[in-house]
Parts: structure tokens; sequence; C-alpha cells
């Protein structure tokens, strides 16, 4: 039997490289592809006990996108790495550092789909059903941006001339934007109101003359129940462009009143006023007392203006407590006979001489006039 020369098979090429290049080249392409395929399992296991150990979201996410790389794209670029062992003409070489780059795009399209995913996933569980429609308009147009940012670039990679391309898209998206530029904005407002949250789903709300509670969230319009019972429904275009009053939010309520007191009541009782009512304020629960002073001199009263704070949004509770605090002060007044004020008017009769008189001279008569 006859032994194959060695020497002899060393001469063989193929593509210009002899067999033991081609030898060294599978070795390198074999090597490096076990190695990224054993990094990434090391750090995925890794990363998996770390993100079952902690409460944080990102390394959740690190293991989600390092779970999605596809060995296709591990052996693509260990294709690559070995090439470089091999003397290839210009054009082969060209072509093998595309499909290498061209891999690498994908692999981060891919990732980028999952972090996209799963935060559009984290929306859905922090938000209500009614939202959850822009959720998911929001996180597929950023998924079909980031593929189509990709596909142009893995077009540009292999050569092809995008300019006309990116042109044509520009111009169509320009005359459909310019048709719908109503819709687009009512989405887009829509989206705001998503990521921005100026109000939510039972937030009671003030815009312009319309007062009510946040019935529902859409695409395009935000109902509104009115305290008539009736249904208001706003563009979100031109919600947002209003200003919003949002009476949930507030943290605590300012109540300033004014009591009128009566002419003719006694220096004592007037300085026994402000005791009076800080007693009666500071009493009730969740009711900071700010102040109460006489700030006005009144054609018919004179007027003590009254603060304080009620430490809860809920307008129910606020009218309770500012009742229970009006009756009291009533009680107290009677108790201690300060009288309250009320619009009067003064008519006063002039004396029958004076009247004699006005008619001898001639003047006018001006029987009577008014305080």
């Amino acid at each position: 039997m006859r032994v194959p020369d060695l020497a002899h098979l060393r001469q063989l090429d193929f593509l210009g490289n002899s067999l033991e290049d081609w030898a060294l080249a599978l070795l390198a392409t074999v090597l490096a592809t076990a190695a990224m395929a054993t990094v990434r399992a090391l750090v995925l296991r890794r990363m998996a006990a770390r993100s079952a150990a902690t409460e944080t979201r990102i390394d959740d996410l690190v293991v989600k996108m390092l779970s999605r790389t596809y060995l296709l794209f591990i052996v693509a670029f260990g294709i690559y790495f070995g090439s470089t062992f091999l003397e290839l003409s210009r054009p082969r070489a060209l072509f093998v550092s595309r499909v290498g780059v061209a891999a690498l795009l994908m692999q981060v399209a891919v990732w980028g789909d999952v972090g996209l995913r799963a935060w559009r996933n984290q929306l859905y569980q922090a938000q209500d059903s009614t939202r959850r429609n822009s959720s998911a308009i929001l996180g597929f147009s950023l998924r079909l941006t980031l593929w189509v940012i990709v596909f142009l670039m893995v077009l540009d990679n292999f050569g092809v001339n995008i300019t006309a391309l990116v042109a044509s898209l520009g111009v169509g998206g320009i005359a459909v934007a310019l048709a719908v530029q109503n819709i687009l904005g009512d989405l887009f407002a829509s989206l705001s109101i998503t990521l921005d949250k100026p109000f939510e789903i039972g937030d009671f709300i003030i815009v312009g003359e319309v007062l009510g509670s946040v019935e529902h969230i859409g695409l395009k319009t935000t109902r509104v129940r009115g305290l008539g019972g009736e249904q208001v429904v706003f563009s979100n275009g031109d919600l947002l462009k209003s200003r919003i009053h949002n009476h949930k939010r507030m943290e605590t309520r300012r109540v300033a009143f004014v009591l009128r007191i009566a002419y003719g009541t006694s220096e004592e009782l007037l300085c026994r006023v402000p005791r009076i009512i800080r007693e009666i304020i500071s009493a009730k629960q969740n009711v900071d007392f700010e102040r109460a002073h006489l700030f006005q001199w009144g054609e018919w009263s004179l007027n003590f203006e009254v603060v304080y704070h009620f430490r809860s949004p809920d307008y129910i509770l606020h009218m309770d407590a500012q009742q229970d605090i009006f009756l009291e002060i009533y009680r107290r007044f009677q108790e201690e006979g300060i009288r309250f004020a009320h619009p009067l008017s003064i008519v006063r009769l002039a004396d029958p001489p004076s009247v004699l008189m006005q008619a001898a001279t001639g003047t006018p008569p001006g029987a009577s006039w008014r305080h």
C-alpha cells in the first residue's frame, strides 16, 4: 500500500491557501466559537444567580438579553476570526468582513428588541388596562424604528446605496404625517400622558371650566366624568395644551374664609375672636391652624380672615371638617355674645322744621339718605 506524500499535500492549495492554512483557519474558527459560547454560558449562569438573589431589574434584563445570543451569530463571528489566518483576495476578504459586521448588527438588534420588550412589559405591569394600548403602540414604534435602522445599516454594510431609499422614506413619511397630523398629534400626546403621567384614571382634575374624574385615557381622546354626571371628551392634544389642576395629588388643602363681625362689638370681645377660632380649629384632627386676624374695616362689618390647612386631598372629608368648624364657631359666638354682621341700610328722616326751612328757602328737598 502506497503512503501519501505529506509534502505533496502541503503543496495543494484552495483559493490561494494551502491545506495547512485552511486547517489552521478551521481550528481557529472552532476554538473562537467554543470560547465565545463558553464565555456566554458562564456569564449567563453567573448573572442568573445574581438576578435570583437581587430585586433589581437591570440584571434580569441582562439575563434576558444574553439568553437571546444566538449560536448562528457566534459561528459567524468565529468564521470571521478564522478568516484572518487566510490569504484571501480583496473581494473575498471584504465579503467575509461584511458578513461578520452584519451578524454583529443583527445580534445587537436582537438584544435591543429584547430590551424594548422587557421595558414594555414593565409598563404593562405598572399601568392600568386603559393605558396599555399606548404602551403597546410606543413599544411597537420603538422596535420598528430599531429594526429599520439596523436593516438600513446592513444594506449599507453590503455596499447598497441607501441614500435614495432614505430620501424616499423621508418624503413618504412627511406626506403621511401631513395627512394625519391631527391623529398623530393626539397619538403622541397619548404617549406623553403615558410617560409623564400628569394625571391617571380616577384623578379629579379641573380643565378650564370642566371639573370631574378621569374615566378613560385612550390613544386619541381622554374622557372625564363631570360633576353633573355628563361625560366630557377631550382630544389628547388639546388637553395637554390646557392648564390642568390635579386635585388628587394635592397633599394638603389650604382653606381661607372671612368672618364678618358687627360694628359696635366691644374691644374685649373683638380680642377674644382670634383666640376662640384658634381653640376651635386646633382641636380638630388633620387640621393645622395658621392664623386669624382682623384685616379689614368693611362698609358694614369688621372682617376677620381665618386660614388653616387640611391634611388630606379628600374633598368630602374637607367639607365635613369645615362644617364642624363653622358650627362650633357659631355656637361659641352665641355663648360669648358676639354678633355676626349682615348688610343693612339706614334711612334717616329729616326733622319737620328742617323740611319747612328747605321749602321756604327753595332748597331741593333731601328727605332721606342711605348709608
